[in-house]
């Protein structure tokens, strides 16, 4: 793949934890570093509209989901990670 050379302003505490993944051997290079940040946003912006259109094709068929439904789903899906760690320590 193709490079361009770039300038971008960064936030210090951010270039401090790029150095020190060079430091650490975390990363080859600083520019690496941000490279993959970018690509791990922009992969997850690509799953959001995924997501977002699905959401929307299935609200467009079944109607809008409520936030009751969100918050309900949402306890269960809490309960049910509960249980799961409850089981996993329990056989290890």
């Amino acid at each position: 793949m193709q490079k361009q050379r770039v300038t971008v302003t960064v936030d210090e505490p951010l270039l401090d934890a790029a150095a020190a993944a060079v430091r650490e051997g975390r990363a080859r290079s600083v520019s690496e570093w941000i490279g993959d940040a970018m690509a791990q946003r922009h992969d997850r912006d690509q799953r959001l509209a995924v997501l977002s259109r699905l959401v929307a094709e299935y609200e467009a068929e079944h109607g809008f989901i409520s936030d009751d439904e969100i918050a309900e789903q949402a306890q269960r899906d809490r309960d049910a990670a509960a249980s799961f760690r409850v089981s996993a320590r329990r056989a290890g």
